[in-house]
């Protein structure tokens, strides 16, 4: 945006431009009168409204994050930092974090999807680590819509387009289509890197005199202010403001990881602090910077490298342009890291220094354009408290109805084939997987497994979530969110071992949408304690809204597993013909929010049921069949239900089954939670039925007939495995009108 050389602070005040730019009434005049006690030029306005907005400081969330549960004996860093850390012994360490990429992916999906993977890459390097994986969580409307299908391409050619290129692999992920989503998409993104311990970094700007460096990309007008953009609505009346969107160059930043690895690791002791300019641009990082250690900076925004004529100070300061980062360095050590740079072809210049009176100013052609409190942008943003209420449509609440199943073979190619249900091959087979040789396993199990070089160990990794649940009981949904991430990490024969989120809600003003909230980070919390999964770091992203119109809570759980002994790596695919096929948990009535209920009914609604001492029982009776070796496949039920989980396991041999189930043929579609089929070798049956008790049933066993057939309670169930798995490889491919 440029400056109108007319508008005086006077004018900001009298015209309220202040109000477009994100800051209410009240806030203004705090910042007048209890801050500066004068009115604050443009330039500082603008960097108060992005400073100040949700997506920066998490203003009305701050309060719902301290019932996070943080803890742990394997944090080293938690939430505040770059990225959150965990020891994996040896003297390693495990970095990860995950960021939401929503709005700018509705507006420009290409360059929105892209731009948040490089964005949580550089969150990762920042730390120190080299970044090993990628993954996403991704939310759409009904493929029925032209526009869905338009965004759901392009999103995923904005991941595999930056991933491939930079040499990230992306090894998991997981992607759901429902109605509430249409006017507003859901991109998460994570990344996990691998370090050790000895060479974490921290994004400080301490030591007066120090050196304020800028290194990487020229600054542009792209994506201006998106922090304030990422923390306002969507009215389907307005232009979309494409303005807001960053434009990415994953070659830039393959350049600017090797180069900041290579100052991280070779000059530590020339580096004070690194941290990533993500949301708010350069006013973000260097504030964030020099808060964190009590001190102030001042920058000469005529030496910040520009790709674009008469740039001014509120351009420079709130550009959102990609691949740039900030470094403090020690005095009399500048050209020993310009340099390194110098060396890997990129942008380095001092642009100022630390102070030591905590004010933060900048200049511009020779005049003072910010002269103000450091801490005044980071911690003296007002905090928002609100009523939690229950709202009435979860009170009194029934139960689900038991679908009516009319034909069963037909209802079973139905579910298979939705787009949530169906394989995601059409998708993933665009990503690089295999980069960096360290992949395991590959997308397409239940969770991305990738080797720990020079050790014995791996890292099992997952991103998962339900919006439905969450909706119908926020706080046990958050319970199931966590838990399901936790049963994909031990199906693979990890140990969960910490998480990450991104919190997409809507507008945290209206009252449902803040008790959402509220209750299912309260129900997160709960069952990170349980599992021992500290929430290490994350990302809050609200106003997910278009026309007032909010979409399901979505808090997305990315989690990490370590595996200790490689030869407990576990797959889900059923290997063999004569495996003896069990499901470890017991199935009930459970269709509230599940795949059959939407699909019969066209909406959801009823009881949620989960119990955490059960699930947490069957994931820690899974690890043990592991590491006893009595398991040969485990894969969890989630989406669709036993029969969906069932024909997965056989689909990757081609296998048939043959048995019996004491289930009714609509149970087949529950979603009960805390369940596993497994398979196993008839020879460690009586092994396994004696450790396993009453929690595991026998389903039947594998053959080579190509055919599932199955005795119920109300009939049999007969049909083809290929058949089967040909409508559930095409199905979303089929929506998406592309070629199998």
């Amino acid at each position: 945006m440029q400056k109108p050389k007319t508008i005086t602070p006077e004018d900001i005040k009298e015209e309220r431009i202040y109000a477009q730019w994100g800051l209410t009434d009240d806030e203004y005049e705090y910042i007048c009168n209890g801050i500066l006690h004068r009115l604050p030029n443009y330039t500082e306005t603008g960097l108060y409204s992005g400073m100040w907005s949700e997506h920066c400081s998490y203003k009305n969330s701050k309060p719902v994050l301290r019932k996070f549960w943080s803890d742990g004996s394997r944090v080293i860093q938690g939430p505040g930092e770059g990225a959150g850390v965990l020891d994996i012994g040896d003297g390693q360490a495990v970095v990860f974090k995950a960021e939401s990429h929503n709005h700018p992916s509705y507006v420009e999906p290409y360059e929105g999807a892209a731009t948040g993977v490089g964005g949580i890459i550089r969150d990762i390097f920042s730390m120190g680590a080299k970044p090993v994986a990628s993954l996403d969580s991704l939310r759409f409307g009904e493929l029925t819509n032209p526009k869905n299908r338009f965004l759901l391409d392009k999103v995923v050619a904005g991941i595999a387009g930056y991933g491939n290129c930079i040499g990230v692999p992306t090894v998991g992920g997981e992607i759901s289509f429902d109605p509430c989503y249409d006017g507003n998409p859901l991109v998460n993104v994570m990344c996990v890197g691998l370090m050790d311990q000895a060479d974490i970094e921290a994004g400080r700007a301490s030591g007066v005199g120090n050196a304020i460096i800028y290194v990487g990309a020229k600054t542009g007008r792209d994506g201006i202010n998106g922090a304030t953009f990422a923390s306002s609505q969507f009215s389907s009346e307005e232009e979309s403001d494409r303005s807001a969107v960053q434009v990415g160059d994953p070659f830039m930043e393959k350049l600017l990881v090797d180069a900041c690895l290579e100052v991280t690791h070779q000059h530590k002791d020339a580096l004070v602090g690194i941290q990533d300019m993500g949301a708010a641009g350069l006013v973000s990082s260097s504030a964030e910077m020099a808060d964190k250690a009590n001190s102030g900076v001042d920058l000469n925004l005529d030496l910040v490298p520009q790709r674009e004529i008469g740039m001014t100070p509120y351009e420079i300061m709130l550009s959102e342009s990609q691949e740039r980062m900030l470094l403090c360095v020690k005095a009399g050590h500048e050209n020993e890291i310009l340099e390194v740079f110098e060396k890997h072809h990129l942008d380095a210049v001092v642009i100022g220094h630390v102070n030591g009176d905590n004010q933060y100013r900048l200049f511009h052609n020779g005049e003072t354009v910010c002269d103000i409190p450091t801490s005044s942008l980071v911690n003296d943003v007002p905090e928002y408290t609100h009523e939690v209420i229950q709202p009435d449509r979860l009170k009194n609440v029934a139960e689900a109805n038991i679908p009516q199943i009319d034909d069963l073979n037909d209802m079973v190619k139905t579910i298979i084939a939705k787009p949530t249900i169906a394989s995601k091959e059409s998708v993933y087979r665009q990503y690089d997987c295999r980069v960096q040789a360290n992949t395991v396993v590959q997308p397409g199990s239940d969770s991305g497994v990738i080797r720990v070089r020079g050790t014995n160990k791996s890292l099992a990794m997952t991103t998962d979530a339900n919006g439905r649940y969450i909706y119908l009981n926020p706080k046990l949904g958050g319970q199931i969110a966590v838990a399901e991430a936790a049963r994909n990490i031990v199906a693979s024969g990890a140990t969960p071992i910490g998480i990450t989120d991104c919190l997409n809600f809507g507008n945290p003003d209206d009252a449902d949408s803040y008790y959402e909230m509220d209750q299912s980070v309260e129900g997160i919390s709960k069952a990170c304690e349980k599992f021992d999964t500290p929430v290490i770091a994350g990302n809050v992203s609200l106003y997910n809204e278009t026309d007032n119109e909010a979409i399901y809570p979505t808090p997305m759980i990315g989690m990490v597993g370590l595996i200790e002994d490689n030869q407990f790596i576990t797959k889900s695919d059923i290997k063999e013909s004569g495996e003896l096929v069990y499901v470890i948990g017991d199935t009930n009535n459970d269709f509230a929010g599940s795949e059959i209920q939407k699909h019969l009914e066209e909406t959801i609604y009823g009881q949620i049921h989960f119990d955490l001492e059960t699930e947490y029982a069957n994931q820690q009776l899974i690890l043990k069949l592991i590491h006893a070796h009595l398991v040969e496949s485990v894969h969890d039920v989630s989406e669709g239900g036993l029969i969906t989980a069932l024909l997965e396991s056989l689909f990757g041999q081609n296998l048939g089954l043959s048995g019996q189930l004491d289930l009714d043929s609509a149970q087949l579609f529950s979603e009960t939670q805390s369940r596993y089929v497994v398979s196993i070798s008839p020879a460690d049956q009586d092994a396994f039925e004696e450790m396993t008790g009453q929690s595991a049933h026998l389903i039947g066993r594998t053959n080579d007939s190509h055919q599932i057939d199955l005795a119920l309670n109300d009939g049999n169930y007969v049909d083809d495995v290929a058949t089967l798995k040909s409508i559930w490889k095409d199905g979303l491919s089929c929506q998406m009108k592309l070629k199998a």
